[in-house]
């Protein structure tokens, strides 16, 4: 009995020195944390909580109205937003792709290349270091039917280009070429990751007898499906912001550019430039209804979330199979 009374005291006196060990462990772990943690609290979590508050609301910076659910049922009607988003899904799906693969390839050929590497590298880097509204404003005066170079050569040459930015059908495809134009950021990154695949896993690949595509799709591809997965995530991001290349490339095809007190209807030519951010600018900063334009923001946010774990997923589900 006596030696079983001392052991308890003992355990307990065990115990209570691991939990408090635990507490002061915690409690370092929380302080190292908290810069992270107010940032968080203060840029995120703060705007997000005050944005899914201010869309129940018809707000307008002067006056505040809670009016419940009826700036979402306002959206099921708002002909322009949906325009809008057909407008940046097409860019997402199409622009994201080609930018990709065309960064892919163009790195996989640079890697290749043994002689003058380095000034190729600065040719396809050089455009996204351009400010945007420069590049914008160059790229639809290169393209201009009239005036532009390309479009004049193509006249010499016996055929003719399409008014990119004057041309409904062939906007949108004229802003593809002008994200392909500035791959230079996805071209870098994948280029980076395609110098880091060991050499030895080609070299013992090739000795199997496998070809240039099976060494592609077998080694290459899962070796930098994570950096590809990074670049299709954060190029569905970027996108689903498109602003100011569609803004600017319709106000210089409309005329415009060079009226900055005219109040400009984003879109040009025939809404087929309106993106959602676009519309979601105008609605907040333009006509004030602050409370539609954080539903809008709301609903930006579930689409690049919903993109995000899809892509996350796929690419999960092909390096797992690679793997195996």
């Amino acid at each position: 009995m006596a030696s079983g009374s001392l052991r308890l005291p003992l355990r307990r006196g065990r115990l209570g020195t691991a939990s408090r060990a635990g507490r002061r462990r915690r409690l370092r772990v929380l302080a190292f944390l908290s810069p992270w943690l107010a940032g968080f609290g203060l840029f995120f979590a703060y705007p997000l909580a005050a944005t899914v508050y201010f869309s129940f609301t018809r707000y307008n910076l002067f006056t505040l109205k809670y009016v419940g659910l009826d700036n979402y049922r306002y959206l099921l009607h708002d002909g322009d937003a949906w325009a809008a988003m057909r407008n940046t899904l097409w860019l997402v799906a199409v622009l994201v792709p080609l930018r990709v693969l065309f960064g892919l390839g163009v790195a996989q050929l640079l890697t290749r290349i043994r002689r003058g590497g380095n000034l190729l590298r600065a040719v396809f880097y050089v455009p996204y270091l351009i400010p945007p509204v420069s590049a914008t404003v160059a790229f639809v005066f290169v393209l201009n039917p009239g005036t532009g170079p390309l479009p004049v050569i193509a006249r010499h040459l016996g055929f003719s280009l399409p008014d990119f930015f004057n041309d409904s059908a062939w906007a949108k495809p004229g802003l593809s070429l002008l994200g392909l134009w500035a791959v230079g950021d996805v071209m870098i990154i994948l280029l980076a990751a395609l110098l880091n695949v060991p050499r030895s896993l080609y070299e013992a690949a090739a000795i199997d007898g496998a070809g240039a595509w099976a060494r592609f799709r077998h080694i290459t591809l899962p070796t930098v499906s994570p950096v590809l997965a990074f670049a299709a995530v954060t190029g569905v991001i970027e996108t689903l912001q498109y602003f100011t290349q569609a803004m600017v490339a319709g106000k210089v095809a409309a005329g415009q550019a060079d009226l900055p007190g005219t109040q400009f209807a984003p879109g040009y030519p025939g809404g087929s430039t309106l993106t959602f951010p676009q519309w979601l600018y105008d609605e907040g900063f333009r006509q004030f209804n602050m409370g539609y334009a954080c539903v809008l923001a709301l609903v930006m946010f579930v689409i690049a979330m919903a993109f995000t774990l899809l892509l996350l997923r796929q690419f999960r589900a092909f390096a797992g199979e690679e793997a195996q």
